[in-house]
């Protein structure tokens, strides 16, 4: 049997079983996002502003982004998780989260002097950001993973990629909870580099565990 031939009677048995394979996607993501959030709220939890901050509008900004980080990943990986499934708008979708952030931080710099944008950058937890963001990403990521096992996703290395961009999304919400620095430039800076810390990982993992 050919490759392609292979790929297309898979793709046609997926289709009979999109009902268990969407169940078993949504339960594996909210178990992984469940640990994740339960270890947020024992060992960090709220930050003491959080519900004073619910109208500022760069509090508000941070779940816009990462919101959609989770949204346009989650969508993205569902598309790789069937093999001859154009992945589509959803591939592009995935730059609309960067693209807000872009844009916030253009806004910040027209409406703040120059000479505070650097500690704006630098806020005050980087380090925590860098290191929690990963972390909390894990469970998560894990639960796509087994979700994705149920598929068969023909370019796993990409699969393994959109799924620890979602698992980023949601990490970065629960931690934009606790997180203190509010700025965009805070935001584009150390949220994305430990998104593209996790991304790298999901990349490389999905090439050793997502393989059929």
């Amino acid at each position: 049997m050919k490759t392609e031939d292979l790929i297309a009677a898979l793709a046609a048995d997926n289709d009979t079983k999109a009902a268990p394979m969407s169940r078993a996607f949504a339960l594996d993501l909210a178990l992984g996002f469940l640990v994740s959030a339960i270890g947020f709220f024992l060992f960090l939890g709220l930050r003491d502003t959080f519900f004073a901050s619910l109208d500022q509008p760069r509090f508000l900004f941070k779940f816009v982004f990462t919101l959609t980080m989770a949204f346009t990943g989650l969508v993205l990986t569902w598309r790789l998780s069937r093999p001859g499934v154009a992945s589509g708008l959803a591939r592009r979708a995935v730059l609309l989260a960067p693209a807000l952030v872009l844009a916030a931080c253009l806004a910040e710099m027209a409406s703040v002097p120059a000479d505070q944008w650097g500690a704006r950058l630098i806020g005050h937890n980087a380090v925590h950001c860098v290191t929690l963001i990963p972390l909390m990403a894990l469970a998560p990521l894990a639960g796509l993973f087994l979700a994705l096992k149920h598929g068969a996703p023909s370019d796993p290395q990409r699969a393994g990629a959109a799924a620890a961009f979602a698992a980023s999304g949601l990490a970065a919400t629960l931690y934009a909870m606790n997180c203190p620095d509010d700025s965009p430039f805070f935001v584009a800076v150390w949220y994305m580099i430990a998104t593209s810390v996790v991304v790298a990982l999901g990349w490389f993992a999905g090439g050793r565990l997502l393989r059929w």
